[in-house]
Formats: structure tokens, C-alpha cells, sequence
């Protein structure tokens, strides 16, 4: 983990200053304040995320063109998160990833609690070390909070246990996959356990692709909303000329991709839909704050070369 990032100072300048596609919240709140779980919760959502699973099932936002809002950009382009990567990767030539915001509200009565869901984003096709995901905390995540479970040391069992556990004829180039009990009993047993963790205000939480994690859901004692940026980056010179097309497509029509930014540029829907399969009424093209279009955002995005 690389300890405050950002400054504890600057995590709430990059809280959208309009929550995105959220209702009944006065414009002026950042998302830090926005109403607890004593709030109901169909009055503080996008209308998508509760009738449709177009932002899916974990609390992530990936609709209404979230992905490039200024405050995303801002947050990804912030000096300690960028120093970080170049460190890990060794180059400041990187590409980010166009991943979601995640804002989960403590104890919600009306909403089933959800069981874990641990994975693996790379596919068992691809060895070795392709991809390092982060988690950027705009809010606290103390041990009942919502927040990151990672299998320490998973990632290095990754080769044995796909090939002496799996069938290589179920193996795809879906870069995830999920692990059932009796799978992730196999890791147990060689000394491989969950833990939660614990982090601060701005705190960067790495990790490479091939461990084991996923979003924990808050306690019954947390009164903490979870909010957190995903984000990942990886050396420019990994992407091959056609998913940098990719790439560069996605960015223009301010869509949001998967974890992997130089590679596996799969496009998440950009229109949000309702229930009843019409687009939301407030759904938008454009964005609601643009980012500053700089040589090193367009270079980061794909849009520029280095």
C-alpha cells in the first residue's frame, strides 16, 4: 500500500462537486456527505442502478459518463498516484485505466448483504505479471467498513493452482475468475488466508492482478459510505496498435473499459438504461465537469502518443 497518495487535504477536492446522476442531494454536497444508510435508499441512487444492472451489482458507477469527470481525471493524474506506478513499473510512460467510482452506504436494511465474491481479473491464458490494479480511498476504511480483501501471496500460487485444479478446455480470455469454496480452500491450506484491508484517507492500495480479492461489504457497526476510485495503469509500450484504437475510442465517447488499460479494452455501455429498456432521461453525451485536456491526460488516455 502507498500510504497518502493523495493528501488527506486534496481528497475532498476530488469529490465530484455534483454527485453524478444521484437525486434528491443538493448540488453543493460532496459525495463524503451524502445521506447514510438512514436515508432512503431509492431517493439517493441513479434510477439505473436500482432497475437496471447497467452499473452492475457491487456498487460501482460506470454510467453517465463517470469515468472521465474531471474529479476522476484529477485523482488519476495526482502526482502520488502517478509516482507510484512509474516506480512499480519502472517508466512514466503509462496508460490508465477508464474504471468505475465505487460508493457503497452503510447498513442498508432494505438490501441483502452481499457474499463474497473472491476473484482473479487475468485470465489463467496469460502468465506472469500483466497488470497491477489499485483502489484510491476518498474515505476511511477501518476493519467494519467496506473495503478491499485480498489472499496475500495468492498471486504466486496462480500458475500452480489453474494447472492442477482447473481444466484447461474451461479456460477463456476473460480476464476473471471466480473462485468457489472448496477452491479457495485449496489456498487456505497452504497458508493462504483473507485479510481486510485498512487504510486512510488518500491511501493508494496496490496489487497484482493474479491475487485473490474482492469488495467487502460494511458490518452492522460501520457507519462509514465507502468511496473509492478504481484505477490501474501499465507501460504504454504493452498496448498493442489496435487496442490503443480501442482505446482512443472509448476515451472519445467518455466510456468507461475494464481494469486493464493497455490490453482487453472491452467498452462498457455508454447509454444508461431503465428498467423497462428506454434510456434514462438524465442520462447525458457530454460530461457534467470536463477534465483539462493536457498533453499528459491525452497521453495517459491513449489519445496521444509518447
Amino acid at each position: 500500500m502507498s500510504p497518502a497518495a493523495i493528501s488527506p487535504e486534496s481528497s475532498p477536492r476530488l469529490m465530484p462537486a455534483k454527485p453524478v446522476a444521484t437525486k434528491s442531494v443538493p448540488d453543493h454536497v460532496p459525495l463524503k456527505d451524502l445521506p447514510s444508510s438512514r436515508t432512503p435508499y431509492p431517493e439517493n441512487v441513479p434510477l439505473a442502478t436500482r432497475r437496471r444492472p447497467t452499473n452492475g451489482s457491487f456498487n460501482t458507477f460506470h454510467s453517465y459518463g463517470v469515468a472521465h469527470e474531471k474529479f476522476m481525471w484529477d485523482a488519476r493524474m495526482e502526482p502520488g498516484v502517478l509516482d507510484a506506478f512509474a516506480t512499480s513499473w519502472g517508466t512514466d510512460q503509462l496508460l490508465a485505466s477508464f474504471d468505475s467510482l465505487n460508493v457503497t452506504f452503510p447498513n442498508r436494511k432494505n438490501v441483502p448483504r452481499k457474499t463474497p465474491w473472491e476473484h482473479v481479473d487475468q485470465s489463467p491464458l496469460r502468465r506472469g505479471l500483466h497488470c497491477v490494479q489499485a483502489i484510491l480511498n476518498l474515505s476511511p476504511a477501518g476493519p467494519e467498513d467496506g473495503g478491499l480483501v485480498v489472499y496475500p501471496d495468492s498471486h504466486a500460487l496462480f500458475d500452480e493452482f489453474f494447472d492442477t485444479q482447473t481444466d484447461e478446455r474451461d479456460w477463456n480470455t476473460l480476464d476473471r475468475y471466480l473462485f468457489s469454496v472448496e477452491q479457495l480452500q485449496w489456498f487456505k491450506d497452504r497458508g493462504v488466508h483473507p485479510l481486510k484491508v485498512c487504510a486512510d484517507v488518500g491511501d493508494l492500495i496496490i496489487w497484482d492482478s493474479r491475487t485473490i480479492h474482492y469488495g467487502a461489504e460494511p458490518t452492522e457497526k460501520s457507519s462509514q459510505t465507502r468511496t473509492v476510485i478504481y484505477s490501474a495503469y501499465t507501460p504504454a509500450r504493452l498496448a498493442a496498435p489496435d487496442q490503443l484504437a480501442l482505446k482512443k475510442q472509448v476515451f472519445e465517447a467518455y466510456g468507461g473499459a475494464t481494469h486493464w488499460p493497455h490490453d482487453n479494452i472491452v467498452s462498457r455501455a455508454t447509454e444508461t438504461l431503465l428498467e423497462d429498456g428506454t434510456r434514462d432521461p438524465r442520462d447525458r453525451d457530454r460530461l457534467r465537469e470536463m477534465p483539462d485536456m493536457t498533453d499528459q491526460l491525452l497521453k495517459l488516455a491513449g489519445a496521444m502518443p509518447y
